[in-house]
């Protein structure tokens, strides 16, 4: 069955952004959550300022935390602790367990959805060509509503970080021409290097989204190069490692320990130099007693969410699998992280140790 085109989707996503807005008060406290990588910051950061513009009085933008699942219960109290009256999530993904549950919610995703949450309301460009990402759904959810277009480049930060410098969003020429494809590239990834180094330092960039006048504001922030450089240093360490295969599955793991979020990188790098395969890079080093772990691959009949899910995990069930067909991960403990190995068909020699 064809995927349903984006602009024929659009207006009804519209329609029903409208209708969850019209039963919210103007003084309602509303906390959007978002995630931390650029899209999900750029998100975050439109989503705050457009409900502002149309006339919400109270509204807080809070980022998903190192390490955290947006339905993990650590997530949850952080969020009841701040009493909102309304909760927008936003490039977190949808889980049936929802975040808050009896608290009004918003979904403002693309990623697949691991069941849809009751009570919802869920706006969604999966499924949707071209799939839009979390920050250009948001900007054309906002932008029917209120001006938005002093915020363009913000969305194109999320827009070219998710989806490149070619996307298909009609407005990406108009944001590289105004900003220029330099700068937009380098708040890119001067934004995503602030959380993938150790300080994960997610609130400084997600200021300059908010206050900022345009990309170039990132450039003259000397605290965001240096994270930058911290993370190319940990990247061309981790390269060294070799790669071991599963006997049974299209699987390739790459084992790394550092204390930067790096494995999303090394996961993307290395499906380039091994198209057939989903590489898998695992990372001891950045949660204490946890191996993080992100794979990616090109192969369109490997969907890795539902692959990922369908591992018997026991209390961890529902605790990986989250995010694209053909990008997804999580964090497990290492006893609980070797049967997942197991059951992709690693061996032994693929196990971490218990101590990372």
């Amino acid at each position: 069955m064809p995927a349903q085109a984006y602009t024929d989707a659009l207006p009804g996503l519209r329609a029903r952004f409208a209708q969850w807005l019209a039963a919210r008060r103007a003084d309602e406290k509303i906390v959007v959550f978002c995630h931390f990588d650029a899209d999900g910051l750029a998100a975050g950061a439109l989503l705050g300022e457009g409900l502002g513009r149309l006339g919400y009085t109270r509204v807080a933008v809070v980022p998903s935390g190192r390490g955290e699942s947006a339905f993990s219960e650590e997530a949850r109290a952080r969020l009841a602790a701040l009493n909102p009256d309304a909760l927008v999530v936003t490039d977190l993904g949808v889980h049936a367990e929802g975040v808050l549950p009896g608290v009004p919610t918003l979904y403002v995703d693309h990623h697949q959805p691991a069941g849809l949450p009751p009570a919802a309301t869920i706006l969604t460009g999966y499924g949707l060509e071209p799939l839009p990402c979390s920050a250009w759904l948001a900007y054309d959810l906002l932008a029917a509503s209120t001006a938005m277009e002093d915020r363009l480049w913000v969305a194109a930060v999320g827009i070219v970080s998710d989806l490149g410098d070619k996307a298909a969003w009609p407005a990406l020429d108009e944001a590289k021409k105004t900003y220029t494809a330099s700068a937009l590239k380098d708040a890119v990834a001067l934004t995503n290097a602030a959380r993938r180094a150790s300080a994960f330092d997610v609130a400084r960039p997600l200021a300059l989204l908010e206050r900022a006048d345009g990309p170039r504001a990132f450039r003259e922030d000397a605290a965001l190069a240096a994270y930058r450089a911290e993370v190319n240093a940990a990247v061309q360490e981790a390269r060294k490692a070799a790669p071991l295969f599963s006997a049974t599955e299209p699987f390739a793991l790459v084992r790394l320990h550092s204390a930067c979020q790096i494995h999303p990188l090394l996961a993307q790098q290395w499906r380039g130099r091994l198209p057939r395969y989903a590489p898998i890079a695992a990372n001891t080093g950045y949660l204490p007693g946890l191996v993080a772990f992100s794979a990616r691959t090109h192969r369109r009949d490997l969907n890795l969410p539902q692959r990922f899910r369908a591992v018997e995990l026991g209390a961890w069930n529902g605790r990986i699998g989250f995010g694209h067909d053909r990008a997804s991960g999580g964090h497990l403990p290492p006893a609980v992280f070797n049967l997942f190995l197991d059951a992709l068909g690693f061996g032994p020699d693929a196990h971490v140790s218990e101590d990372g």
